[in-house]
């Protein structure tokens, strides 16, 4: 475990820690157990599912641009910030693949073809395009994270409530460390290129993107499940979907700002809270009592 302070006079003085979360997926009876980790929306462990899916691809293209584009950095500072930033995406896809092999190893036929049509993509974005594109794609997935992980936490209650402690606690770890490095590919960008232009560009293909492929992806598994042609499961999915746009917009649109910056953007209580939770706590961190969302609290033992 490593941390690291900044204060690089770009931004207010932030905390990057990389950690070993001891994440761990008990196996379940049924092959929908597994995916409908949330048993009260399958719809919503489906989209979950579908981008957890693609992290083991994404995160390393992230990983391989800011590389890239290390030795251009002038700036110490940044380059020791974009360091820390590249080993957490790295613990980040490695949980993941962990739990993704989960959802294979239960059956799930769709797995493969969702996962290839995502390791085409970067693949192809990696070799095809210039750096300065896929810097630009990268700090226009980082900001819309940054939106999402706002989201996923105030609504945690409602989308995380009662559902499996270790998917949950990986889901919402992942979004704390992607609030706790919300400036990196921001000021990386900037260093480089400072163009509003190619940073909407970036924002908006990255967000296109991403949203079309998670799509396929959560139809694919419902239909595996027999679900996407169910009304009732339709209908709740069209519910969902508008209670997260609606409660995402506001905080995706405040990026199109040309003063934007993401250091903007307090920290929310509960991420700095569940920080100390895993200080304390790596094992409660990483199964949090989902019956208490309201503050991170660890399963109790029995």
């Amino acid at each position: 475990m490593a941390d690291i302070s900044v204060d690089s006079g770009r931004a207010p003085r932030e905390r990057m820690e990389v950690r070993r979360v001891p994440f761990s997926y008990e196996q379940r009876s049924t092959k929908e157990r597994v995916g409908h980790w949330n048993q009260g929306s399958p719809e919503f462990s489906h989209i979950v599912n579908s981008g957890s899916l693609a992290m083991p691809y994404l995160e390393p293209y992230l990983i391989r641009t800011m590389r890239a584009a290390r030795d251009k950095i002038t700036d110490p500072q940044l380059q020791k910030e974009l360091d820390f930033y590249c080993a957490q995406e790295s613990t980040h896809f490695r949980q993941h693949k962990k739990f993704n092999d989960t959802l294979s190893e239960a059956g799930y036929v769709a797995v493969r073809e969702i996962e290839a049509r995502v390791d085409r993509d970067y693949k192809k974005l990696g070799e095809k395009k210039s750096l300065k594109f896929n810097l630009a794609y990268a700090e226009g997935f980082e900001s819309m994270a940054l939106a999402i992980g706002e989201m996923l936490i105030e609504d945690r209650e409602y989308l995380f409530g009662n559902s499996d402690p270790a998917v949950a606690s990986l889901i919402l770890w992942h979004f704390v460390e992607e609030i706790e490095h919300k400036n990196v590919t921001f000021d990386v960008f900037k260093h480089l290129h400072a163009s509003y232009f190619w940073r909407m560009l970036g924002l908006v293909y990255a967000t296109g993107h991403i949203f079309w492929r998670m799509g396929q992806g959560y139809r694919d598994l419902l239909r595996e499940d027999g679900l996407w042609s169910n009304f009732k499961s339709r209908w709740r999915m069209l519910k969902l979907l508008g209670r997260i746009m609606k409660n995402v917009l506001p905080k995706w649109l405040r990026i199109w700002r040309p003063s934007y910056h993401p250091s903007q953007v307090p920290d929310p209580t509960w991420g700095l809270d569940w920080a100390a939770l895993f200080d304390a706590s790596p094992e409660g961190a990483a199964n949090l009592d989902t019956t208490r969302l309201h503050e991170p609290q660890p399963v109790a033992l029995t």
